[in-house]
């Protein structure tokens, strides 16, 4: 087994995970929706949004274990961390990283994982948006593409409700965001994705006293967005749900 290693930024990367004040703080249904609809999706019984701290890595969401956190060095999202792309590890028994790792030959008996880097708002890998599976599969680029969909959704989630960000920087994170989202093949599932992100941004505005022209603004960037303006859908937080 492979000890996940450490990057060389680790210093800098701690102290922007302790920014953002999400450590250690209760599950939320805005996360908990995202690893069960992975779950669902990809017909696996573990999904966990995981942020990698000094020592370990901590679950601020979980589906199909019984913890919160596990040893960061014999974690699989301490792999993905610093991994340039998606990790997939198709056969865990076959991965010289993991053939004898206490979670492959012990319980949970992880055969299969795909993880996807989660970054703060000032570009440090935070954590990992991940699934795992019983058995080993193949993971298609279809698939990978929905996995990172829903890791980019989390990775919003997080950021936008960091509190150590101004508004501005939110809003900046946010057109960032949406810009980076139009770029991808994975076009039609993005449309999903930003339109679902959108009704998120808008209500964490509102709550943030933030100009609904912020969320114009936004709309303005996609295709679709002007006819949602148009229509009145989205013209007023009163058409907004809380």
């Amino acid at each position: 087994m492979k000890k996940a290693p450490i990057p060389k930024n680790e210093l800098e990367r701690i102290v922007s995970l302790n920014a953002i004040g999400i450590l250690d703080t209760p599950p939320e249904e805005r996360f908990d929706q995202l690893t069960r609809a992975a779950t669902k999706i990809f017909k696996v019984p573990i999904s966990t949004l995981t942020l990698i701290d000094a020592n370990r890595e901590w679950f601020k969401s979980c589906q199909g274990l019984d913890v919160t956190e596990g040893d960061r060095a014999i974690s699989f999202c301490g792999h993905a961390l610093v991994e340039n792309k998606m990790l997939v590890v198709t056969d865990t028994t076959k991965d010289e990283r993991f053939l004898d790792n206490p979670m492959v030959i012990g319980d949970p008996y992880i055969r299969f994982y795909a993880g996807v880097p989660i970054m703060s708002a000032d570009g440090h890998r935070i954590g990992v948006f991940c699934i795992k599976d019983t058995k080993p599969r193949e993971f298609s680029e279809s698939d990978e593409s929905v996995l990172r969909g829903l890791a980019s959704w989390a990775e919003l989630e997080i950021n936008l409700h960091d509190t150590s960000l101004t508004t501005l920087q939110r809003s900046e994170f946010l057109e960032k965001f949406l810009r980076s989202s139009l770029k991808k093949e994975d076009f039609s599932f993005v449309k999903f994705l930003v339109v679902t992100t959108l009704i998120i941004a808008a209500s964490s505005f509102i709550m943030n006293s933030t100009s609904f022209y912020s969320l114009n603004k936004f709309l303005a960037l996609i295709p679709w967005g002007s006819a949602a303006l148009q229509s009145g859908a989205v013209s007023s937080p009163e058409n907004i749900a809380p």
